[in-house]
């Protein structure tokens, strides 16, 4: 008994291009031809597609099954590699699938990071792209405090947003004034905040620059007036408090 090569493709379920590829990269031995020409498959053959058919179902790539060789041949090794390789993708489907429903859940865009989605339908544009940003740079448990910090929102991060291009100096000093004390209770309460990146896994040099380019072309320039003008009073409060004499100096 013999087939041809469509027979043995409707026979495996398999198709005439994915044997002539097989033939190709030497996963299946050519048969004999009749006299015709026409190739001649036999058991042998049937029963080594099969084979083939039921790795490639498994999930191996075709080269991996190459470098197996018969089916008989198959290690107990190989065979918990492929396990460990599946267990790692169910993880990452059931994961995904995770957060899929959370930013389901919360109407967030595809792109939104999970940790983020509940606040994505409140976070502008401009901080949602900053914010995935700074998750590359962030260590996981910098995200994690940072995804606290920024839970709270308020009307002066809501004025910060809304921050023209062309405001003047009095608006620029007014909207950092506002945001001075809740940048001090912040440092306070998160003392990570203070530095945010000396734990990046990216490292402290390339976080930083990182940040700063991001906000320099992410904000416009009022809001770059403002993170200025936050810097000059948070120096100033800080050498306000350096210069305070220590209760008992006098006695030193």
């Amino acid at each position: 008994m013999a087939w041809s090569t469509r027979q043995l493709a409707d026979l495996t379920g398999s198709t005439v291009k994915a044997i002539r590829h097989y033939h190709e990269i030497g996963l299946l031995d050519m048969p004999e031809r009749a006299a015709n020409g026409y190739k001649q498959y036999k058991v042998s053959h049937l029963i080594r597609l099969l084979q083939i058919k039921r790795l490639r179902d498994l999930g191996l790539p075709l080269s991996q099954i190459a470098a197996m060789g018969q089916a008989d041949e198959e290690s107990e090794e190989e065979i918990r590699v492929l396990d460990a390789e599946l267990e790692a993708t169910i993880e990452r489907l059931q994961r995904v699938r995770a957060e899929l429903a959370v930013i389901l859940r919360h109407r967030a865009p595809m792109h939104a990071l999970p940790e983020f989605a509940p606040l994505s339908q409140e976070l502008s544009d401009t901080n949602q792209s900053l914010f995935m940003i700074f998750s590359t740079v962030f260590s996981e448990e910098g995200m994690e405090e940072f995804r606290r910090i920024i839970a709270v929102r308020d009307d002066v991060g809501d004025d910060f947003d809304a921050l023209p291009p062309e405001a003047d100096d009095a608006t620029v000093d007014r909207v950092a004034e506002r945001i001075l004390p809740l940048v001090r209770r912040m440092r306070e309460e998160h003392p990570w905040s203070n530095d945010p990146v000396a734990d990046s896994p990216r490292g402290a040099e390339l976080a930083e620059s990182t940040m700063a380019h991001a906000l320099v072309e992410l904000y416009n320039p009022a809001q770059l007036r403002v993170l200025q003008r936050l810097n000059v009073l948070l120096g100033q409060a800080t050498d306000t408090n350096d210069d305070t004499p220590r209760h008992g100096a006098a006695h030193d």
